[in-house]
């Protein structure tokens, strides 16, 4: 019994080499057998309720624009549906016409289905489906063809879009930040009196055959500093927490009213069927207890162990990026060494800083090598693991990269903010590491150093993604058609223009083949990361970041819809484990911004000094100690930064700004904490309009039911 029938193959002609295509579909009463096998939805009536919010209805009273809307073109028609089943057929709508009445991608899901579980050989070593035959060169290649690109690109900017929609109150606030760091750069005390300071505050060497240095030297690098650091930080970092907390809420919103329209809220609790490869590579089958079908099983304790073991590889590569950074804090060092005996006056002047921007760079360097090799190791790691289900695996294996992606790109941002500066000890009595001086921060602070890396690894790595994505699928496609080049004939000499009219599956097999949308969430979350957990550091990522996504936006729509070919559509309740992760960065940067703005900024020492004395004046002084006398080897004395006495002792002031620092973190932590919660309650995931929906869909269901049922029961 043929299931698939073989139309119009074509043989084309390559040089020496000979392509077949052949295009494949499914009768009708095999599309309604694998319909009702796989639990497609299909149509009831159509949603004439207009889906709004409260907030859209305040907006738009008030005569105010909203910045946040999203006006998607050629919206299809929303429908009540249900699961197919063949004999309550006249039940749905379009049912008269059965070529329209499965949608495009339902029959591409029918026949991936049917290509996907076919043996082809022996089932013992796992000689089944069409994934493997392309994987093996059998084939080279299997996929749908291309139609309109409207409801694609659609479909792009409604999920892509709202993310970069909710960056835009983020960048307007931050900007704003900025340019109130840019008026405390003309008016504050503290920065006036360290530029007319002259040789008032002599400076201890950096390092051991560094010289003596005027503080009043630093006076452009420390009004540079207050860009970053000051009070309106404090603000910022408040308003991300809750704009973090209250874009993962609409964001749950409008995921629950994407999911209904995709008829895919119910998919991974009762429609989600194992995995093709899962189900050619299970050694036994067990009995299903909810459906009572065998199915295809993997013992838990050989997953246990591969898991394990996928385990010890994710430590081994951490350790590695670790040593990595190691490696990098040393190159700083004794690049700032060697800088100083250049004796080059210029080079000098900034082997800080040059140290720390080509340090930063090399990092970038590292990072971007380091993922593509761990994600390669994750994908091989995540197979042998055998997972059931695409969702269970998709899971695994975002978890393991994100974890070691976490660390990978977070790593070195977390040494300078929390780590860099904390050990280096003072003169006299300086720490070390490998017989070098531990590492401390310039004299402005290790927020500028941080606002830096965060600029240098956030916009680094999204520009040259940037480049990648618009560079890399031309290349690609460009040598791949160069390969497919059809052999001269004697028509092709006759046209006019000498380009061959290809047929679609030809125009179409010359495209690249679609790697899914892994990539572009990472991303996402890892930006989401930057602009959240650090943005106590840089006002300015959101802005970096909206100006990214924009670009970005339009870049993946032109390469999913003109480089790439048409992946076979893959359903899915919502973003899976990527929300767990959302929201774990977004609970870790409400800590992450009170320890930096408490321990690494230099808000609550001025607060503690204004609120002492009664003015700013003598600032600079304050945060001065004096070198311990055995340190100094003339009459010369040296300043230092700290707050020490003459013996190398913490002084009183530390211990009090200690006890301030640590009740801020913890005030901090519980108010925006508490007001996030808050945000919570009074946002619910699913609108009232979505739940009435799916009430009446499922009563909409059980009545066509219990009608067919009925007249099976009189017939």
């Amino acid at each position: 019994k043929k299931t698939l029938a073989q139309l119009l193959p074509n043989k084309v002609v390559q040089g020496k080499t000979k392509t077949t295509y052949v295009l494949l579909s499914a009768p009708w009463n095999v599309l309604c057998y694998y319909a009702e096998e796989i639990s497609l939805r299909v149509p009831l009536q159509v949603v004439t309720t207009p889906i709004s919010n409260w907030s859209e209805k305040i907006l738009e009273k008030l005569h105010i624009p909203n910045i946040m809307a999203q006006d998607v073109p050629n919206l299809p028609p929303d429908y009540y549906t249900c699961q197919f089943h063949t004999n309550k057929l006249e039940r749905f709508l379009g049912h008269e016409n059965k070529d329209t009445f499965f949608k495009t991608t339902q029959r591409h899901q029918i026949l991936y289905e049917i290509l996907a579980r076919t043996p082809y050989g022996s089932l013992k070593r796992g000689e089944v489906g069409i994934g493997r035959l392309v994987s093996e060169h059998v084939l080279t290649a299997a996929f749908p063809l291309h139609e309109a690109v409207t409801s694609f690109l659609s479909l792009s900017l409604m999920s892509v879009g709202f993310y970069t929609g909710w960056l835009l109150p983020a960048a307007v606030v931050g900007f704003i930040i900025f340019l109130f760091g840019i008026w405390l750069m003309v008016t504050d005390v503290a920065a006036e009196e360290l530029c007319s300071s002259g040789n008032a505050f002599v400076m201890c060497p950096l390092c051991n055959i560094c010289s003596y240095w005027n503080l009043s030297s630093i006076c452009y690098t420390y009004k540079a500093g207050l860009l970053f650091d000051n009070g309106g930080t404090v603000f910022f970092s408040i308003f991300m927490s809750l704009w973090a907390v209250t874009f993962l809420e609409y964001w749950k919103r409008t995921s629950s009213i994407l999911s209904h329209r995709w008829d895919c809220s119910e998919f991974e609790e009762i429609e989600e069927r194992p995995r093709p490869e899962f189900t050619a590579l299970a050694p036994m089958t067990v009995r299903n207890p909810v459906t009572g079908a065998e199915e295809p099983y993997f013992p838990e304790t050989q997953r246990l162990s591969r898991t394990i073991t996928g385990n010890m590889v994710i430590i081994l590569m951490i350790a590695i990026v670790l040593i990595f950074l190691i490696a990098i804090i040393l190159y700083r060092t004794i690049l700032s060494i060697i800088i100083y005996r250049s004796q080059n006056a210029f080079f000098i002047f900034s082997a800080g800083r040059i140290a720390s921007l080509t340090g930063s760079m090399l990092n970038l360097l590292v990072i971007l090598l380091l993922s593509r090799l761990y994600t390669y190791l994750a994908q091989i790691l995540t197979r042998w693991e055998m997972h059931r289900t695409q969702t269970k695996y998709e899971n695994a294996f975002i978890l393991k990269v994100f974890i070691f992606q976490f660390v990978n790109f977070y790593s070195s941002p977390v040494y300078i903010a929390f780590f860099k500066g904390r050990f280096v000890g003072y003169p006299g009595n300086y720490n070390t590491l490998l017989g070098i001086r531990n590492e401390d921060c310039g004299a402005s602070g290790c927020l500028i150093e941080l606002a830096q890396e965060l600029l240098v690894i956030m916009v680094g790595k999204q520009v040259i993604s940037n480049i990648q994505e618009f560079v890399l699928p031309k290349l690609k496609t460009w040598w791949h058609r160069r390969k497919l080049k059809p052999a001269p004939s004697q028509e092709l000499i006759d046209e006019p223009d000498g380009q061959p009219d290809l047929s679609p599956w030809e125009a179409n097999y010359q495209l690249l083949v679609c790697e899914g949308l892994f990539d572009e969430y990472l991303e996402m979350v890892l930006q989401f990361g930057f602009i959240t957990i650090f943005v106590a550091a840089c006002p300015l990522a959101p802005f970096f970041a909206l100006i990214n996504n924009w670009v970005e936006v339009r870049l993946d729509a032109q390469k999913f819809v003109c480089e790439y070919r048409r992946p076979v559509v893959e359903r899915a309740q919502d973003i899976g484990i990527w929300l767990t992760i959302l929201k774990f960065i977004s609970y870790l940067a409400v800590i992450s911004n009170a320890f930096l703005i408490s321990f690494t900024s230099d808000f609550l020492p001025r607060l503690y000094y204004r609120y002492t004395t009664g003015s700013m004046r003598g600032y600079i002084n304050f945060t001065l100690s004096v070198a311990p006398a055995n340190f100094t080897q003339s009459y010369m004395t040296c300043r230092y930064r700290g707050l020490r006495d003459d013996k190398g002792q913490p002084t009183q002031d530390y211990y009090h700004l200690l006890a301030i620092r640590l009740s801020f973190v913890i005030i901090f932590e519980h108010v925006v904490l508490l007001i996030g919660r808050i945000i919570d309650w009074m946002v619910p995931d699913i609108p009232e309009e979505v739940e009435i929906k799916i009430k009446r869909e499922h009563y909409m269901a059980k009545e066509a039911l219990a009608e067919n049922q009925v007249r099976q029961n009189i017939l």
